[in-house]
């Protein structure tokens, strides 16, 4: 029988956007997300948190987002820009994952707030630790706890879990890593 394949799962929520006198979907990034995107990049790369595949929302600030992280990644996988992704929630988020076939092992989402936070909490917020039994306290991880409180724009966050993407369901990821453009400088 062979082993289910390790998958990883990075959310990215866009970085921080203007608010200039434009229809939401049109809003593009400011100066402090301009700057901190390519940053997030520098960071996936270092870590080894480099996606083969990008599901990427339609709206500006989110595709900006997704250039310049990019552009700090320093490789070009190639990127589906999905209108579903635009103010989805957590469990939209999770059917689209769960209906598609994505080949990648490592798979980033650029998308928004409160989805892509709730996701990152549904996925990993109810499995059990190592040896340990579910709920709500199973997982006293300083970087979920961090996750839960605040995750700013521009932060990332990465899942780790066994089997296809079809299979990912509530509780049954890992929090593997939590990071923001301030932790970063």
């Amino acid at each position: 029988m062979a082993e289910p394949v390790g998958r990883k799962l990075v959310l990215l929520r866009h970085a921080k956007s203007a608010w200039p006198d434009v229809p939401d979907h049109e809003r593009p990034l400011g100066q402090r997300g301009r700057r901190d995107a390519p940053v997030m990049g520098r960071w996936l790369r270092a870590a080894n948190h480099v996606p083969d595949q990008v599901l990427c929302s339609t709206a500006r600030r989110a595709r900006e987002t997704w250039q310049l992280t990019q552009s700090g990644l320093g490789t070009e996988p190639p990127v589906q820009f999905n209108r579903r992704v635009y103010q989805a929630s957590a469990a939209q988020l999770l059917d689209l994952l769960s209906q598609a076939s994505y080949p990648a092992k490592a798979l980033l989402i650029v998308g928004h707030d409160p989805g892509l936070p709730e996701l990152a909490l549904m996925l990993a917020g109810t499995a059990p630790p190592e040896g340990g039994q579910a709920g709500s306290d199973a997982t006293p991880d300083a970087a979920f706890d961090r996750m839960r409180a605040k995750f700013p724009t521009c932060a990332v966050a990465v899942l780790e879990f066994a089997g296809s993407w079809g299979r990912l369901r509530p509780g049954s990821a890992r929090l593997t890593g939590f990071m923001t453009p301030r932790e970063l400088g």
